[in-house]
């Protein structure tokens, strides 16, 4: 029961702030001090929720398709798309991104030529490429995945170069010394060394897709939770954009969730944890 506690507390204090968030929010709008045409209160918005998650599908008696009845609703169609879109983007980007990466910073011939050329490139926005992107790749998946690929590149790259530059120079002579070649010196000391550094990377990159697909689906596709807010504007369904908000940040909150636990996972060896 004390462990079950243990688990449970952080859970709860977690939940604290936003539940007196959203009775305020209930508050206010049920003394109308807020305009509920333009801000709906929270019971209405997930009443907007539910009906945005109810399937759009009659389901038929012993069809023997219950889970496909199930997953119809207008929003798992969204997630599934957008999620698509930013697992594609992601795995693009981080493909390009690592191995780039590891390159320049073991090597200061090729850092000191790509740098610049970097340096001049990663400041710009991603939805600044949204009119090449459209330009380039019409409209539908392909720019979606260009510009999630391109949000997600630079953190994985930038956070995985600065961990192959950051490796302890001691831990490079020491293995040096036993004889180590150059591909077990890089597979046995600066890989694993850098890893913190390229797992963090990577759950920035993938926090930066999250973003920048909303923004690609606003602009170039017809489904996912980016066009179904744009949509819900456009007739001015104020329960409907907050819902779509809403369930973007509980996506967000599980990716973001998995990720730590993912680096967790993977770096209990660099930070001493045994359980």
């Amino acid at each position: 029961m004390t462990a079950l506690s243990a688990r449970l507390s952080p859970i709860l204090q977690g939940c604290l702030v936003p539940l007196i968030a959203l009775t305020l929010w209930q508050s206010l709008s049920y003394f109308a001090l807020i305009n509920p045409q333009i801000v709906p209160p929270p019971l209405e918005v997930l009443h907007k929720w539910f009906d945005y998650l109810a399937p759009t599908q009659a389901y038929v008696a012993g069809n023997g398709n219950y889970l496909g009845w199930l997953l119809s609703g207008e929003l798992w169609q969204d997630a599934y798309a957008s999620m698509s879109r930013v697992i594609g983007g992601f795995l693009i980007g981080g493909v390009l991104a690592l191995p780039l990466g590891l390159l320049m910073g073991a090597n200061k011939t090729a850092y000191k030529l790509c740098d610049p050329l970097l340096q001049i490139l990663r400041p710009i926005p991603p939805i600044a490429y949204i009119p090449l992107a459209i330009l380039w790749f019409g409209l539908g998946n392909p720019p979606a995945f260009f510009l999630i690929s391109i949000g997600s590149f630079f953190p994985i790259l930038m956070n995985t170069i600065a961990g192959v530059q950051n490796v302890d120079g001691i831990y490079l002579r020491a293995a040096r010394n036993l004889g180590a070649g150059q591909l077990t010196l890089f597979r046995r000391v600066i890989l694993p060394a850098a890893a913190p550094y390229i797992l963090s990377g990577a759950r920035i990159g993938m926090g930066t897709a999250f973003i920048v697909v909303i923004v690609a689906e606003m602009i170039a596709v017809t489904n996912g939770l980016g066009y179904r807010i744009l949509e819900a504007r456009e007739y001015f369904w104020s329960a409907k954009i907050i819902a779509g908000m809403f369930t973007i940040g509980l996506f967000g909150l599980a990716i973001d969730t998995a990720m730590n636990a993912l680096n967790t996972r993977l770096l209990k060896w660099h930070r001493g944890l045994d359980h």
